[in-house]
C-alpha cells in the first residue's frame, strides 16, 4: 500500500485521539462511585430484606393485640351484662352463678390485660426496629443520592472530553484516504486498539521492539511513500527523521 509520508502520520495524530477515546471510555466505566454505589446497593437489599422481616414481625404482634383487645372487649360486655342481671334478681341461686361467673370473667380480664401490656411491648420493639431500619435506609438513600450526582457530574466532565475528542477524530479521518484509513482501523482491531505506531530510534512504538538485521533493512529499503508494518506487531510503522533509519 502507498501513502504520502503527510499522509502517514495523519495516523499519528489519528492514533492519539484514538487512544484518548479509549482512555474516557476507561475512565467512566470506572468512575470510584460506581464501586461505592454497587456496594450501597447492597446495604440497600440487605436493609430491605431485615425489613421486610421486622414488618411481619410488627403486623404479627398487632394482629394479636388486636384479637386480645376484642377479647377484652367481650369479657367487659358480659361483665356488665352480668353486673345487670345481678342486680335484677332476687333468686340466690342466680346471684350465685352470677357472682361465681363474674368471678371468673374478672379474673379472664386480668390475664388478658397482662398478655395485652406483653404484647403492647413487642409492638412497641417491633415499631422501634422498624423505625432503626428506616433512619439507617433514608442515610443509604442520601448517600446514594450523593454519589450519584457526583457519578453524573464526573461522567458529564468526560462525556465533554469525549464529544470533543470525537469531533477531532472526524476531522483527522476525513484527511486519511479510504484505503489507508480502513487498514489502519484493521489493524487496530486487531492490535489491541493501536493500529499506527511512531518508530523512534528503529523502536516500534506499539510493542516496544527494536528493529534490527534484516528487519531493519526492509524498512530502510522501503519508499518514502510504502506504508510498511512492525514485524513484530503487525502494526502500521511511521516513519519520521526521528527513526534512526
Amino acid at each position: 500500500m502507498k501513502a504520502t509520508p503527510a499522509e502517514q502520520q495523519e495516523l499519528l495524530r489519528l492514533q492519539s485521539v484514538d487512544t484518548r477515546l479509549a482512555q474516557l471510555a476507561h475512565r467512566l466505566g470506572v468512575l470510584p462511585q460506581a464501586g461505592a454505589l454497587g456496594e450501597l446497593a447492597t446495604r440497600e437489599d440487605a436493609a430491605r430484606r431485615v425489613r421486610a422481616g421486622a414488618v411481619g414481625t410488627l403486623e404479627d404482634a398487632r394482629a394479636e393485640l388486636a384479637r386480645l383487645e376484642s377479647d377484652v372487649a367481650l369479657v367487659e360486655a358480659r361483665i356488665v351484662r352480668d353486673g345487670d342481671r345481678l342486680t335484677h334478681t332476687s333468686s340466690m341461686k342466680d346471684v350465685n352463678a352470677l357472682e361465681s361467673e363474674l368471678a371468673s370473667l374478672r379474673k379472664r380480664r386480668s390475664d388478658l390485660e397482662d398478655q395485652e401490656l406483653a404484647v403492647m411491648e413487642r409492638v412497641e420493639e417491633a415499631e422501634r426496629a422498624v423505625a432503626e431500619i428506616d433512619y439507617e435506609h433514608d442515610g443509604i438513600a442520601a448517600e446514594r443520592a450523593r454519589l450519584e450526582a457526583e457519578r453524573d457530574e464526573a461522567a458529564a466532565g468526560i462525556a465533554v472530553e469525549r464529544d470533543q475528542s470525537e469531533r477531532d477524530r472526524a476531522a483527522i479521518a476525513s484527511a486519511v484516504p479510504e484505503p489507508l484509513l480502513a487498514f489502519y482501523e484493521q489493524r487496530r482491531a486487531r492490535g489491541g486498539g493501536i493500529g499506527a505506531a511512531l518508530l523512534s530510534r528503529r523502536t516500534c512504538g506499539g510493542c516496544t521492539i527494536t528493529l534490527t538485521g534484516s528487519d531493519l533493512e526492509d524498512v530502510r529499503r522501503a519508499a518514502y511513500d510504502d506504508v510498511v508494518q512492525c514485524p513484530e506487531c503487525d502494526r502500521i510503522l511511521v516513519r519520521t527523521d526521528e527513526s534512526g533509519l
